[in-house]
C-alpha cells in the first residue's frame, strides 16, 4: 500500500514537470524566428533539434506518469525544485550543438545559471555567437526571473491544481490575487510592461551612442533582458563595458534597480499607491544597506587612489556595488581589475551586497531585504524587552504592503534561509580555496553564485574543477529557489530509498 502510495507521488511529480517542460520548449519559438530572420540557418536547425528533444521529453513524462490526481503541498515543492535540474540537460543541447562550449556540464552549468539568473557564463568566444543563440540566452534569464514555474502557470489553466505550492518553491510568496494563476499572468503583464519601455529606452540609447537601428534594438532588448531579471548575462563578454557609454549605464541602472522591487510593489504603485515605495520595509532595507555599503566601499577605494574623480568612482565603484546589491551582475571594469585593484575593503562591502541581494517576490536573490528588515526589527524587539518588565507585552509592527506586527515564526524563518545561505556560502569558498584560489577571491565568486549575482572576480572558468562547477551548480539551484523546494525533493527522495524496519521474530509469530 505505501509502495503504491510512492508511485502515485511520483507520478504527479513527474506528470507536471513534464507539463513545465512543455511550456519551456514553446519558447523555442522565439530563437528559431530569430535565426530565420537573421538567416543564421545552422542555427535554426539546432533549435529545431532542441526543440523535438524537449518536446518529446516532456509529452514523454505527461503520457507515461499520465494521472488524474490533483497535486499537494509536498508535489509541488518537489516537482519544482527538481524540473530546475530536468532542465539544465534537456535545455543545454542549443548551447552544446553551437560549438562555443568545452563540455556539456558547461552547457549545463550556463543553463543553470541564465535560469537562475546568475548571469555567470562558462561560453568560448561569445563576442561572435550567433544572434539566435544570445536571444536563448538572455530569454532565459528573463524567463527564470519570473521563474519557469511561473510561466507555466501563466500558460496553463486553473486545472493544473495544487497552483501556490509550485509558486512557492520558487521562492515567491505574494499573491497579487486570490488565484495565484491570475497572479502568476499579472506578474508577466508587469514584466512586458516594462520590457516594452526598457527596450525602447535602452534602443533610443544604443541609436545615440553610434549602433546601427537593427543591431541598436537587438543589444537594447538583450540589455534590458539582463537588467530587469537582474541577470547579468550580455551580448558581448565584456558586458556593459563593451559600450563605454555612460547614458546606457545609467539607463540599465534605472531597470535592474526597478527590476530587484518586489512585484506586489509594482503592482501597487502601478495602480497608484506610491506611498508604499516610502514606507515598505524592504525598499527601507535596500537604502539603508546599499548607502551603508557604498561608504564603506568608497573608502575602501579611495584609500587605494583607484579611481581618480566622482565620476569614476560613480561609474565603476558604485554602479558595481549596485549591481551586487540588486544581484544583476552587469560589469563596466574587468574581473582581474578587481581582483588586483580593488583591495580587501571595497571587495568586502562587493560580497556583503551579494549576499544581501534584493527585494521578496522579486528576480533578485541573496538574503532578501525583507529577512534583513525582519532580523534587524527583532533585534529593536528583543532590545525593547529588555527595558520593560517581564509582564510587559512588547510587539513590533512593521510596513509591508499594510501594517504587520512581527511573529516569533517570521524571525525564526528569516533566521534559518540566511543561516542556510551562509552554510552554502562557506562551503563554496572553502571549495574555491581547495581549488587554489586566494579566499577574497574564493568568498567573492562564492557569493556570487550563492546570491545569483553573476559578477566575477576570474575564479569562473571553462578550465576549473569539475568539483567547483557542481557546488556553483548546486548553489545558484538553492540560492534561487531559497532551500524549500530543495529540502522538500531531499526528503521525498530519501524517503524512496529508505528500507522499512525489519520486523523481529516475535512480531512475526503475532
Amino acid at each position: 500500500m505505501k509502495s503504491s502510495k510512492k508511485i502515485d507521488d511520483l507520478k504527479i511529480i513527474f506528470y507536471y514537470s513534464g507539463k513545465i517542460i512543455i511550456g519551456e520548449a514553446l519558447l523555442y519559438i522565439i530563437p528559431l524566428a530569430t535565426a530565420l530572420i537573421q538567416k543564421e540557418y545552422a542555427s535554426a536547425v539546432d533549435f529545431l533539434i532542441s526543440f523535438g528533444v524537449a518536446m518529446s521529453t516532456g509529452a514523454f513524462l505527461c503520457g507515461i506518469c499520465a494521472t488524474k490526481k490533483k497535486p499537494g503541498w509536498m508535489h509541488g515543492m518537489v516537482t519544482t525544485g527538481i524540473v530546475w535540474i530536468l532542465s539544465m540537460p534537456i535545455f543545454a543541447l542549443p548551447y552544446w550543438l553551437s560549438g562555443h562550449y568545452v563540455s556539456y556540464i558547461d552547457c549545463m552549468f550556463d543553463i543553470m545559471s541564465g535560469l537562475t539568473t546568475t548571469g555567470i557564463t562558462l561560453i568560448q568566444d561569445l563576442d561572435h555567437v550567433s544572434d539566435s543563440l544570445n536571444m536563448w540566452r538572455l530569454l532565459l534569464t528573463f524567463v527564470g526571473g519570473q521563474g519557469i514555474v511561473v510561466l507555466a502557470l501563466a500558460i496553463f489553466s486553473e486545472s493544473s491544481g495544487g497552483g501556490y505550492s509550485f509558486y512557492v518553491g520558487e521562492g515567491k510568496d505574494e499573491r497579487l490575487f486570490p488565484s495565484v494563476v491570475h497572479t502568476a499572468k499579472a506578474i508577466w503583464q508587469i514584466s512586458l510592461l516594462y520590457l516594452a519601455v526598457g527596450t525602447a529606452a535602452l534602443w533610443i540609447s544604443s541609436i545615440i551612442e553610434g549602433l546601427q537601428p537593427g543591431r541598436a534594438f537587438l543589444h537594447a532588448l538583450w540589455i534590458y533582458m539582463g537588467a530587469w531579471s537582474t541577470g547579468g548575462f550580455a551580448p558581448m563578454s565584456q558586458n556593459v563595458l563593451y559600450y563605454h557609454s555612460t547614458l546606457i549605464e545609467a539607463v540599465s541602472f534605472i531597470f535592474f534597480i526597478i527590476g530587484s522591487l518586489n512585484f506586489a510593489l509594482h503592482d501597487a504603485v502601478l495602480k497608484g499607491d506610491r506611498k508604499e515605495l516610502g514606507k515598505n520595509i524592504e525598499t527601507i532595507s535596500f537604502s539603508i544597506t546599499l548607502s551603508l555599503l557604498t561608504f564603506v566601499m568608497s573608502w575602501g577605494l579611495q584609500k587605494l587612489n583607484v579611481y581618480p574623480n566622482l565620476l569614476a568612482l560613480a561609474r565603476k565603484g558604485f554602479y558595481q556595488l549596485a549591481s551586487a546589491h540588486t544581484t544583476t551582475g552587469f560589469m563596466t571594469v574587468y574581473p582581474r581589475q578587481l581582483a588586483n585593484e580593488w583591495g580587501s575593503v571595497a571587495l568586502l562591502a562587493m560580497i556583503m551586497a551579494m549576499l544581501i541581494g534584493g527585494s521578496a517576490c522579486s528576480t533578485a536573490g541573496g538574503f532578501k531585504g525583507l529577512r534583513i528588515g525582519i532580523l534587524f526589527k527583532a533585534i529593536i524587539q528583543d532590545t525593547r524587552r529588555l527595558l520593560h518588565p517581564n509582564s510587559a507585552v512588547v510587539t513590533q509592527k512593521y510596513k509591508y504592503h499594510g501594517t504587520k506586527t512581527l511573529s516569533e515564526q517570521q524571525v525564526h524563518s528569516a533566521a534559518l534561509v540566511v543561516l542556510m545561505y551562509v552554510a552554502i556560502f562557506a562551503v563554496a569558498t572553502v571549495a574555491g580555496c581547495v581549488a587554489g584560489f586566494p579566499l577574497i577571491q574564493s568568498a567573492f565568486e562564492a557569493a556570487s553564485v550563492t546570491g545569483n549575482v553573476g559578477l566575477s572576480i576570474g575564479v569562473s572558468s571553462a578550465g576549473m574543477p569539475l568539483y567547483l562547477k557542481l557546488i556553483y551548480i548546486f548553489n545558484m539551484w538553492a540560492g534561487r529557489l531559497e532551500f524549500m523546494a530543495i529540502l522538500a525533493s531531499i526528503g521525498f527522495f530519501a524517503s524512496l530509498v529508505k528500507k522499512k524496519p525489519r520486523r523481529s521474530h516475535y512480531e512475526m509469530q503475532a
